[in-house]
């Protein structure tokens, strides 16, 4: 069956407003991710249970827009990132953050995982219960 020419108007018609309809009103902003490099811990590094100890990162390269400037660092260990929370909500343009050294068993390939925009971890270091 064939539509008369005017239906047919009036569908191209509705077809385009709601395209336009569906478009910004306004620019959105360019966001960037920001994956800043952990610098502390560094290999080598050995963490006692218990006690605080520094996570640190670089933010000189810093986008002006981030998609995400909440921070969270979490615990990795052999090479899977573990459900430790050390440290949570904070402006990843801080830096730093004292974490306290959680209660886990020894070892020596545990990492820290920096998240805001994305994930990015630190070198191998030790935790030692002792």
């Amino acid at each position: 069956m064939m539509f008369p020419s005017a239906f047919s108007s009036i569908l191209v018609l509705m077809s385009a407003a709601s395209l336009a309809l569906g478009m910004p009103l306004v620019a959105l902003q360019t966001r960037d991710v920001f994956v800043p490099p952990v610098l502390e811990p560094t290999a080598g590094t050995v963490w006692v249970v218990g006690q605080p100890e520094l996570v640190s990162w670089d933010t000189s390269s810093a986008p002006v827009n981030i998609t995400n400037k909440v921070g969270r660092i979490m615990l990795r260990k052999g090479g899977l990132t573990t459900s430790v929370t050390l440290a949570d909500n904070f402006d990843i343009l801080i830096g730093q953050i004292t974490v306290t050294v959680p209660s886990v068993e020894d070892g020596d390939d545990y990492e820290v995982v920096l998240f805001g925009d994305s994930g990015n971890f630190s070198p191998p270091f030790t935790i030692t219960g002792a």
